[in-house]
């Protein structure tokens, strides 16, 4: 599921760098306007591929039948979220209180996968809206 995240954070300043180099070297600027139309046209064939592939992905997990299949995802980011809860809620009160209290160590790979999940679901399903928008306009 992150690489739909991956590709719209990267897409985005790659597009850009290659339409400036297109409209620098081609002085035409119709055929400069038909490869840029063209190449955002193929990206975003790619990353409405690459959704729906994730997608795919998730609701065969979901619809699965099997009970641990179908919700690793939401248990992992709700173990993330109640240790993060624990750490800078939770026991900053226990502290302050009794004196007492455990704080878990968040391993960076952790922080990573929180970040990945919840980037990946966010940018997801902005660029899922966004490439919805895109093919209503044509």
């Amino acid at each position: 599921m992150a690489f739909p995240a991956i590709l719209g954070a990267i897409a985005g300043p790659v597009i850009e760098g290659i339409f400036g180099t297109i409209d620098e070297a081609i002085e035409d600027k119709d055929l400069a306007a038909k490869l840029k139309n063209s190449l955002q046209h193929k990206v975003m064939d790619t990353m409405r591929t690459e959704i729906e592939s994730a997608a795919s992905i998730i609701k065969a997990e979901v619809n699965s039948g099997n009970w641990l299949a179908s919700n690793w995802r939401p248990i992992t980011m709700l173990v993330f979220v109640f240790i993060i809860a624990n750490n800078y809620i939770l026991y900053p009160y226990l502290q302050m209180f009794f004196n007492s209290g455990a704080m878990l160590d968040i391993p960076p790979d952790m922080w990573a996968l929180l970040k990945i999940g919840l980037g990946g679901y966010v940018v997801g399903r902005s660029v899922e809206k966004g490439v919805k928008v895109w093919k209503d306009k044509e």
